[in-house]
């Protein structure tokens, strides 16, 4: 037998159960555009350089409410030596979200890969408006696999780890250094 409402109208919702994800918010946490030499740079020629850096950062909220900040940094110089910057973009793309009911190694899985999933093509689209809004020619970030930067973050600690519970008091093993820009 079938459930219905009054009035021809839907039954009512069910609780979900199971593990859940929920996007709850989504905004800008912070946002700058530079562009030092202009309006000289504007009669300049030669190549440009770009060079992109990620970094991201978890908070939590709440026993299951998570802040997620994708930050973007992209820096455009021509020529060689240093004041040679034709622009530099900063973007915080953040967001809330929601997980429950996941084990813990899950959790941490995807707040690193499908939250900044979430959040790149809100901080991609902002950082080419503002290299339009700057006077410069359209720049569309490539897309990013935050699956491959998560395992390969996750790989590095794993290491690091080890190294760590190898390495004797005196022993050089903890002096090692591990590098990596995602």
């Amino acid at each position: 037998m079938t459930e219905q409402a009054p009035n021809g109208g839907a039954a009512p919702a069910q609780q979900p159960t199971g593990p859940q994800f929920s996007v709850e918010k989504i905004y800008v946490k912070d946002v700058s555009f530079e562009s030092p030499k202009a309006p000289h740079v504007f009669n300049e020629q030669g190549p440009p350089q770009i060079n992109m850096n990620l970094n991201q950062r978890v908070t939590r909220l709440g026993e299951n409410a998570f802040e997620v900040v994708l930050g973007v940094t992209l820096t455009c110089t021509a020529g060689e030596g240093e004041g040679n910057t034709v622009y530099m973009v900063e973007v915080q793309q953040a967001g809330v979200f929601g997980l429950a009911g996941f084990e813990p190694q899950v959790v941490d899985a995807l707040l690193g890969t499908q939250c900044p999933n979430v959040l790149y093509p809100y901080a991609r689209q902002l950082i080419s408006e503002l290299i339009q809004a700057g006077g410069f020619a359209p720049f569309l970030l490539q897309p990013i696999n935050f699956d491959a930067l998560y395992a390969e973050g996750l790989r590095q600690r794993q290491a690091q780890a080890q190294a760590e519970s190898q390495s004797a008091p005196g022993g050089d093993l903890a002096n090692s250094e591990t590098a990596g820009n995602a």
